[in-house]
């Protein structure tokens, strides 16, 4: 080859590292090189995070305006930062093989945040951070940008247990720290550890060039990741995790996931096939995702939440979503967050004769404290058949339970072995069992096993009707939106509070989320025949 071949680069020490490493290969065969070093604007913004500069491909920019200006020849980056549809005019000419794919926890101290319910994680990547509050769901993660130098500074000099890094990143310029864990249970970015040379479509002799360098197996698996990113439309604004593998007998693997930012909702897929038959299974993945939900969590993750008819005051999975009428536009977002309270063990260990729980909170708060087998209940009183189920699995034998606490206080007071209960509550649970049973000379002990916290936001003005399943989720509503919509409640406690408010108020038959849902199905599918018929 009679010219010299231009390398583009970003200029920080992992960049410089893997065009180095082209470098080096390019001359091994007889080509000439020489590096250019070129700052990027994700290099340069480091003030908030990469999904809100509202474009992709922002460690790849400004190397592609290099290349289509004719500064650069070829461009080297790590593959999981580049675009899935490149430039015109520029394509990709290699794919090195690949390294590590795994994400690695960096942590200090000692691994027992892991088991613990607080623990900081930092990580500007919302895919790591979905997927870590996915697993970890009460944990805090915080954002982490600047190149690995200056990150792990930053995980020295903050009040964090660790913080989540590419380990090819880490392996490649020798800076793995000592406290580290693969998390083998995350996908990876699609094409995580790869290594992509791009250079201009009509530069031949280049990207012939380029071509030697290329490892087929890698290169396939690349795409298919790659093809399943672009099939669900996402980019750095959205979780996205994929990897595919070859292999011994020469099959395909392709795992995929998309999720929420938050964590809270996410939906995966697997599919094999034999290598030569394999290039469908990229965009197969992303359609099953997309067919289980995945469109209508990618409308959420977009931000497409203008003219939402329907907005939930708890977050919905991905089957509670699908139950809707299709013609309806729906957002949910939890409005009350849920905090255990540490209560003393010598409390929770002694006999109780009578213990009533009125929500799976309370539950599930209490066992954060002690194991099943420390408690001592003779008799154990719910509201909710959700709570009975939890408590029938966690705790053993429901002695009775209602569906509205107004109907358990009235079989409490006709029916109770004694004259003591201990109530199991939260911080703004309703008196109503407590007014019921201390008015009929029954004593009630009551244990605060957790705290609500009111975190509602505003919801778009496009909102026709608001699902409520509690009164705190309404007290949480209220703080930043009027009641001028119509209500739709999960039980006959919530739709009383709501009556104080709300015009308005419609209560599910059967008092649980899917009864909510046929209820709004039911009442749109009634309007819109009338308005047909009218």
């Amino acid at each position: 080859m009679s010219k010299t071949i231009r390398i583009g680069t970003r200029d920080s020490e992992l960049a410089l590292w893997q065009a180095n490493t082209v470098k080096a290969q390019l001359e091994a065969l007889g080509h000439r090189t020489e590096l250019v070093p070129v700052k990027s604007t994700g290099d340069l913004v480091l003030n908030k995070p990469l999904y809100e500069m509202g474009i992709t491909g922002i460690f790849t920019k400004t190397l592609d305006v290099a290349m289509l200006n004719g500064d650069v020849d070829v461009a080297v980056h790590s593959m999981k930062d580049v675009p899935t549809a490149l430039p015109k005019g520029i394509v990709q000419a290699a794919v090195l093989p690949r390294a590590n794919h795994l994400d690695i926890l960096a942590f200090k101290g000692n691994e027992e945040f892991l088991g613990q319910r607080e623990g900081v994680i930092a990580t500007g990547s919302l895919r790591r951070k979905a997927q870590w509050l996915n697993r970890y769901p009460t944990h805090t993660v915080v954002d982490l940008r600047g190149n690995i130098n200056s990150r792990l500074e930053k995980l020295d000099n903050n009040n964090w247990n660790a913080a989540i890094f590419a380990a090819a990143g880490l392996e490649r310029i020798k800076l793995e720290p000592e406290n580290t864990l693969g998390l083998t249970w995350m996908l990876p970015a699609p094409a995580q550890g790869a290594i992509m040379v791009v250079a201009m479509e009509q530069d031949e002799e280049t990207r012939a060039a380029c071509a030697q360098l290329n490892h087929e197996e890698t290169a396939i698996c690349t795409q298919l990741e790659r093809d399943f990113l672009r099939e669900l439309e996402g980019g750095c604004s959205a979780p996205i995790g994929a990897l595919a593998k070859i292999d011994q007998d020469g099959v395909v693997t392709l795992e995929g996931v998309l999720l929420t930012v938050d964590g809270s909702q996410k939906l995966e897929t697997s599919r094999s096939a034999p290598l030569g038959k394999h290039h469908h299974l990229g965009v197969e993945c992303a359609r099953i995702i997309l067919r289980k939900g995945g469109k209508r969590l990618m409308n959420l993750l977009q931000g497409e939440t203008a003219n939402t008819q329907v907005f939930s005051t708890k977050k919905l999975t991905p089957d509670q979503l699908h139950r809707f009428d299709p013609s309806l536009k729906v957002a949910s977002e939890d409005f009350i967050k849920i905090s255990p309270n540490r209560i003393a063990p010598k409390l929770l260990r002694k006999k109780v004769k009578n213990a009533i729980f009125t929500s799976k909170n309370a539950v599930e708060a209490l066992l954060t404290n002690v194991t099943a087998e420390e408690l001592n209940f003779e008799n154990i009183y719910c509201v909710g058949r959700k709570t009975r189920r939890l408590i029938q699995k966690k705790l053993g034998k429901v002695t009775h339970f209602e569906s509205y606490a107004a109907d358990l206080a009235q079989y409490l007071v006709d029916h109770l072995e004694g004259t003591e209960v201990t109530h199991f509550c939260g911080n703004l649970s309703l008196d109503e069992i407590p007014k019921t049973l201390e008015a009929a000379n029954i004593t009630v002990h009551s244990v605060e096993t957790y705290k609500t916290k009111l975190s509602g936001k505003k919801v778009d003005d496009s909102v026709e009707s608001v699902l409520f399943f509690s009164p705190s989720g309404i007290a949480s509503y209220l703080k930043n939106n009027r009641a001028n919509k119509k209500a739709y409640c999960i039980g006959e406690t919530t739709a009383t509070e709501a009556r104080k408010h709300f015009k308005s108020v419609r209560v599910a038959k059967i008092p649980d989320v899917e009864g909510v849902i046929s209820l709004v199905n039911e009442d749109y599918g009634q309007g819109r025949a009338q308005k047909e018929k009218g």
